[in-house]
């Protein structure tokens, strides 16, 4: 697996570069302790007990934002609760998308009888919104660019597969799509804005996906 890359250093922050197939935090048991919060952790030993503002699925790949002290994770996580920070993600999906762009709204919920599985529920689920714009196909899939409004579990992997979505899951996902376990999902987080808490500098970071 590749190692993690630290984009930017500050004081109170770290952008990193998460590669795919590594949790974003620590898991229960011993074998899911490696992990970007662990790895940072040897780098830097005196950064806080739970420094992610954010996480990544595990087979997600691209820019994590971790902070390295308690103040400065409560600043940045006001800015992801009150949606100031703008993402976007790459992805390709296994066929071929009809139009060019668009938004979906679609609530859903967590499976307790098929964890960690999102189910759509538009009633007691809470509502994901993306944007998407269609930037190619090829070879019988469709490379897009996601925008998410909101960030709930596994938004961007059930927008793109669920009927009421794209209908079309992302290349590689296991879950919802036609992967099969530890292959490469190819979902990115390529850029990630927000502002500096303290000199309030607009700060933005792009990552390049390797597919």
């Amino acid at each position: 697996m590749k190692d993690i890359n630290i984009i930017h250093t500050d004081p109170e922050f770290l952008v990193v570069n998460k590669p795919g197939g590594l949790l974003s935090v620590p898991g229960r048991g011993p074998d899911k302790q490696d992990c970007v919060v662990n790895r940072v952790r040897t780098l830097y030993p005196d950064i806080i007990q739970q420094p992610a503002v954010h996480r990544l699925d595990m087979y997600t790949s691209g820019i994590m934002l971790i902070a390295r002290t308690k103040n400065m994770h409560r600043l940045l996580s006001i800015q992801f609760e009150q949606r100031k920070v703008k993402k976007e993600y790459i992805a390709i999906l296994d066929g071929i998308i009809k139009g060019t762009e668009g938004i979906i709204e679609l609530a859903f919920r967590l499976d307790p009888d098929n964890r960690p599985y999102q189910i759509h529920d538009p009633k007691q689920g809470k509502t994901g919104i993306t944007r998407w714009k269609n930037i190619g196909t090829t070879h019988e899939q469709s490379r897009v660019l996601f925008f998410p409004l909101t960030g709930r579990t596994h938004q961007l992997r059930l927008h793109s597969a669920h009927p009421l979505g794209l209908g079309i899951p992302i290349v590689g996902d296991a879950l919802y799509g036609h992967g099969e376990e530890g292959d490469q999902m190819f979902l990115h987080a390529s850029t990630l804005s927000f502002l500096h808490p303290e000199t309030e500098e607009q700060m933005e970071f792009i990552s390049k996906p390797d597919f």
